[in-house]
């Protein structure tokens, strides 16, 4: 596994950093927020994933002396490589909680640090939040259509190299009960799933004599594959009879793996054949190129599938395959700072910021977060970011503060919650949010606006930038 230190980073946050600590800079304060643009999969939610690794790494994150030797060679000041020698993120992060819905325009995670910490996490930041947060959306939206059928991740062979480590993490908040990634398994405490390969079957000369080995060696978790041949005439028949010798040695048959063919069509005949022969309580399990749009088709034709194994399009985010969250400077040297653009909807919100989910009476979500300025309390009104014929009155909703000190000085605020607690957290803020934003098609649009003050302040700078112009 690559060795997370200083130096995975981009090079231009380590050149920026030395303008800063040549004049004098490194120890400014500065502001920065981690938000994205565009929900994924053309869906009306995101589910946030990452954070507790993010937090775990930049608990010990620092320049080993091989970083610093090679940075020697990128003609770096030795004064400068002496500050990195002693470099930790001793800044505070603020954030909404993992596992949390977040929706685009809205801070995520606010970052307050001396501006060459602040850039040098960036790339970490980026590279952690934006790709779990993905694979965590991406499980969700499966999960919804599995209607409580179990999902078990089966994508670490197809995933960009070590990126299936954290994309197993990932799904498990999104929804997935299991991964066949035993590492992660192992090191995020969730439950592993295996069963066989074709391979094994092919190994022996018959069928029948692969599935009574696997049996006697795995009585208790027999899941047997039954498409090496021929599904209906060789492999369901074959686990038939292992699954009523297994009934005369005292145990359970487990379940049938399909992975290919026509999956609705072969698992209503398998359930059938099952059925006939008393073996009722035998799960059927499907595989192959599954994302949530197969799931809702296998589904809507009331296929009888029990488990859902998925890869590919889970662990690469299929076919979106990156979420476009930026970080961006919206505070420095005690002043606001703002990014202009001829594209109205890239222009960044300056200043220290909270964000606010607006709740009904049964603290289900009322389909609006509201981003003002950090000490605004009670924000009367919710402006649309660009249009300002669009606004709300919000006085009265009840609102939620969403940025939370997760990090101060390499500790965290709090204990770290398991991948069990996150992912109970994030069942229970689904089940707040109203059923019109989970459609698969069309899903109805989540506001985010903005404070009065807050849209005075942006406008403020803006005409201040172009008098300077002018």
């Amino acid at each position: 596994m690559i060795d997370i230190s200083g130096t995975y980073t981009d090079q231009y946050q380590l050149t920026m950093g030395q303008v800063y600590f040549q004049k004098g800079e490194a120890n400014d304060v500065a502001i920065f927020d981690y938000f994205f643009r565009k929900l994924p999969f053309e869906g009306g939610f995101a589910v946030f994933a990452g954070l507790e690794t993010l937090l775990d790494l930049l608990e010990d994150f620092k320049f080993t002396e091989k970083d610093l030797d090679f940075l020697k060679t990128q003609n770096f000041s030795s004064e400068y490589l002496d500050y990195l020698k002693e470099f930790r993120f001793r800044g505070k992060i603020y954030s909404l909680k993992e596992g949390d819905l977040v929706f685009p325009g809205e801070p995520v995670v606010r970052v307050e640090a001396g501006i060459i910490e602040a850039q040098i996490i960036e790339t970490l930041l980026l590279n952690v939040l934006n790709f779990q947060t993905l694979i965590a959306t991406k499980a969700a939206r499966m999960s919804i259509q599995a209607k409580g059928r179990t999902l078990i991740d089966f994508g670490l062979r197809r995933s960009q190299g070590f990126g299936g480590y954290h994309a197993s993490r990932a799904a498990a908040i999104g929804g997935f009960e299991a991964t066949s990634n035993t590492r992660a398994g192992k090191d995020f405490g969730f439950a592993v799933s295996g069963t066989m390969a074709h391979s094994f079957i092919q190994s022996y000369e018959h069928e029948l004599e692969a599935f009574r080995d696997f049996a006697e060696a795995h009585p208790e978790n027999t899941i047997l594959l039954v498409d090496t041949y021929d599904t209906l005439k060789s492999g369901l028949p074959n686990a038939i009879q292992v699954g009523k010798e297994m009934e005369s040695r005292g145990h359970k048959l487990k379940g049938i793996r399909l992975d290919s063919g026509d999956l609705a069509y072969l698992a209503r005949k398998s359930r059938e054949m099952l059925d006939k022969a008393g073996l009722e309580y035998v799960k059927i399990s499907v595989s192959n190129q599954l994302d949530e749009h197969l799931i809702k088709s296998l589904l809507d034709q009331e296929a009888p599938i029990d488990i859902f194994g998925v890869g590919t399009s889970l662990v690469t985010g299929k076919p979106d395959a990156a979420l476009d969250g930026v970080y961006k400077l919206s505070f420095f040297k005690g002043q606001p700072r703002i990014k202009l653009s001829e594209t109205i909807s890239k222009v960044t919100l300056p200043h220290q910021k909270q964000v606010y989910r607006l709740l009904d009476g049964s603290d289900l979500f009322l389909g609006a977060d509201v981003v003002c300025l950090e000490g605004e309390e009670n924000p009367e009104m919710m402006y649309h970011p660009y249009d300002p014929l669009k606004f709300r009155y919000i006085k009265d909703a009840k609102k939620e503060k969403l940025l939370h000190l997760v990090l101060e000085d390499q500790k965290r605020v709090e204990k770290a919650r398991t991948i069990a607690e996150i992912k109970k957290f994030s069942k229970q803020r689904l089940n707040q949010l109203p059923p019109e934003y989970k459609r698969f098609f069309n899903p109805h649009l989540y506001k985010v606006g903005i404070s009065e003050e807050l849209r005075d302040e942006r406008d403020r700078l803006i005409a201040e930038h172009k008098n300077k112009r002018s």
